[in-house]
């Protein structure tokens, strides 16, 4: 059974916390007020949250797809919601799955919405899928949320195996190749120096065998320096890209990347628009589907522009303006949604962008996966290149002057 740590207040006022076993917070709370105590905040111990893994564990891809596609056909079919959790923890082979799914079953029978009880669990069920969840249970549409977020998965999915295949192979190859030079710059390279005395004071000596030395020197003589500045620096950039503004920063610079960043911010701005469409075609009302559709980006930049849309939509301004003025989205798709204010059938041109969008997107990223390949083997050969040249050419230069 679940522990809950609560504070409250005694009659006298005094304020009191501790642990309290409960199998919900609604039970977590009636123990408290049988207690005469006035709770004034409960929240899951770590102990549930470990155990119902979104501590240290996660669960695979695959497994989540799974129960998204599971679910929605079994709502689509007719079971009710608590039925079918019920039958996904049944049927769930995965130890952690299995416990999370039915701690979302047990805060769904004590009244839960199905977003809020997957929200505690961060670390299993990402943002994105809770905002497209709580979109769903907004508009009468969960099947058809979940079935998206299954696709979605399942196109991540794919996409990351056919970029590991295609990185594989040069992976190895650059990973051979590193050490293979970092073996030559220790312990091969300095053994020329001496060979190469005379040159250097005659000033002889090719510019890449003196900084092919220089970089050998370095290495050896602040090797574990740079090794432990190179952990210290990825430490940072980890502890600051989880803070609010690290996560402001970070998705700024995603869609400044050269290249990336335009892929980057098309799947976003697709995401949103299939959001807000699916939204708008089930009746939701634009305002609302709005703060509901901005989490559904993924890139706070975007959900900040979008935010202001909305802000200056219910002044009775015209959704094209405000996504216009932010500077955020391309100037085709800002008259595509003006046609579609104009026309009367906004969601259907959102849909159509959507998918638009993600085909175009889907091409550049094959593009982009193939030519990682020659790519990767470009800089390893190239470096490879410099190291041989640069121990080579002092060699052919005292064998031409002998």
């Amino acid at each position: 059974m679940p522990e809950f740590r609560y504070e409250a207040k005694e009659l006298s006022g005094r304020q009191v916390s501790g642990l309290l076993t409960a199998s919900s917070e609604k039970d977590a709370l009636a123990a408290l007020s049988a207690r005469s105590l006035f709770p004034t905040r409960i929240t899951p111990s770590e102990d549930l949250t470990k155990s119902s893994g979104s501590g240290a564990r996660r669960v695979p891809s695959r497994y989540l797809t799974i129960f998204y596609n599971q679910l929605a056909d079994l709502l689509r079919s007719g079971v009710p919601l608590l039925r079918s959790l019920q039958l996904l923890e049944e049927q769930t082979s995965h130890a952690v799955m299995r416990v999370v799914v039915q701690d979302v079953r047990e805060q769904v029978a004590d009244g839960s919405r199905l977003f809020e009880a997957m929200r505690r669990h961060p670390k299993i069920f990402n943002f994105l899928s809770i905002s497209m969840v709580r979109a769903g249970e907004e508009g009468g549409f969960l099947e058809d949320v979940l079935s998206r977020i299954s696709a979605f998965n399942e196109h991540q999915e794919e996409l990351r195996g056919r970029v590991t295949g295609a990185m594989v192979y040069p992976l190895f190859l650059m990973t051979v190749g590193m050490a293979i030079v970092t073996v030559m710059m220790i312990w091969f390279v300095p053994e020329f120096a001496s060979i190469f005395d005379r040159m250097k004071d005659q000033g002889t000596l090719p510019w890449a065998t003196t900084t092919l030395l220089a970089l050998s020197d370095g290495l050896q003589s602040y090797g574990l320096l740079i090794l432990v500045g190179l952990i210290a620096v990825i430490s940072g950039v980890v502890s600051f890209s989880r803070s609010p503004e690290g996560i402001r920063k970070i998705d700024h610079w995603k869609l400044r990347i050269p290249g990336l960043g335009g892929i980057l911010q098309n799947l976003a701005v697709a995401r949103f628009c299939r959001m807000l469409g699916t939204l708008l075609r089930n009746g939701v009302p634009i305002l609302q589907s709005l703060r509901i559709a901005r989490d559904a980006s993924g890139n706070v930049i975007l959900s900040e522009a979008i935010g202001h849309a909305a802000d200056n939509v219910s002044s009775g301004q015209s959704l094209a303006a405000p996504l216009r003025a932010s500077g955020q989205f391309s100037r085709d798709l800002i008259e595509m949604i003006a046609v579609g204010e104009e026309a009367n059938n906004l969601e259907d041109v959102l849909i159509n962008v959507a998918d638009n969008l993600e085909k175009r997107t889907g091409r550049r990223i094959d593009m982009v996966v193939r030519l990682l390949e020659p790519l990767m083997l470009l800089v390893m050969a190239s470096v490879v290149t410099f190291v041989i040249a640069a121990l080579l050419l002092p060699v052919m230069n005292m064998s031409s002057n002998a």
